[in-house]
């Protein structure tokens, strides 16, 4: 499934953020026209994926965020979209006049959610009324940049909001020619014990998880990984591979931690598996003769067997060698 930002604008200024220089470098007036949504619509639909994510910036950022989440249902597409839920009044108003009655089949939205002591009062006030509105169609999100990271205030707010009890993990990574907060490898055994110091209070409130890609494998004991296969509701993988990421300007890039790297044109390519393929052996280029980002990974037995890719890409990257 790839990513479609509709805008290059948000509302937050987030340590981690993997779009951050992106956004920095990036026009603040650019915005995704009517013209090159029907483009990737096209595209998408020949190719025959008919689920397509919608994010930003702020994607309800953009002057058109109903009418495009709208025309993209009419055509069948199944709509995921990327949020923080921090919305004006009017915004959160038209989106809850035309969305809210839309089946979560269809329409669904992950919310990122930062923790309340690391936001602005005003911000979270307007995540709680996004979250009450569309509390059906919404699952969480949450991003980890350091190893003291809590789940639990994230637990209390799905109770709280009846929301889907699913919660996205993603690894904040480096992006190569750039700054940005994320987790040191040699912090991942931290990461990985005050993970699993979670386990019980979700699977005592019936919530997954999903891990994002760039986790590694080895840095979880075979009882955690057990317990991991429950959470993550046999649904447990260690990949790290292009996500494909479209911006405004109808560039397109492996994904955000590698953005600074071969970004193309959306029209030197005529389906989405072209684009899949181009990035897919971009990776492999990149990594070379390296299998992981630990020393232990050429050794290691599970990735013969393809079951970790050891970790993500942009840690492996010498930024002189590559065009940027």
């Amino acid at each position: 499934m790839a990513n479609v930002l509709l805008t290059e604008k948000c509302v937050r200024s987030c340590p981690y953020c993997f779009a951050k220089e992106y956004m920095t470098n990036s026009s603040v007036e650019e915005i995704l026209k009517w013209e090159d949504l029907i483009y990737i619509a096209d595209l998408f639909e020949s190719s025959n994926e008919k689920h397509i994510s919608l994010l930003g910036g702020e994607p309800s950022l953009h002057p058109n965020f109903t009418e495009f989440i709208l025309y993209l249902l009419k055509r069948n597409f199944h709509v995921n979209v990327f949020t923080s839920g921090i919305m004006s009044e009017k915004i959160l108003l038209k989106a809850k006049e035309n969305l809210r009655t839309i089946d979560p089949e269809q329409l669904s939205f992950v919310c990122n959610i930062n923790n309340p002591k690391d936001s602005l009062k005003n911000e979270f006030q307007k995540v709680k009324k996004f979250l009450k509105v569309f509390n059906k169609q919404t699952s969480t999100s949450f991003n980890i940049y350091k190893s003291d990271f809590d789940l639990n205030f994230l637990i209390d707010i799905i109770k709280e909001y009846q929301l889907k009890p699913h919660i996205r993990l993603g690894l904040a990574h480096p992006i190569p020619g750039a700054n940005n907060f994320f987790l040191k490898i040699n912090e991942f055994k931290v990461f990985a014990k005050r993970l699993m110091s979670f386990f019980n209070n979700l699977e005592n409130n019936e919530i997954s998880i999903g891990l994002d890609c760039g986790f590694v494998m080895c840095i979880f004991s075979d009882t955690q990984l057990g317990k991991l296969f429950k959470l993550t509701n046999n649904r447990l993988g260690f990949s790290c591979g292009p996500a494909i990421d479209f911006g405004p300007d109808m560039s397109v890039w492996s994904c955000f931690p590698l953005s600074n790297i071969h970004k193309k044109s959306i029209y030197d390519f005529n389906s989405l598996k072209e684009i899949y393929d181009f990035y897919f052996n971009m990776n492999k280029e990149i990594r070379g003769d390296k299998i992981g980002i630990l020393k232990k990974c050429s050794s290691c037995s599970f990735n013969k067997r393809n079951l970790c890719a050891g970790g993500c890409t942009a840690h492996l990257v010498d930024i002189k060698n590559f065009i940027v």
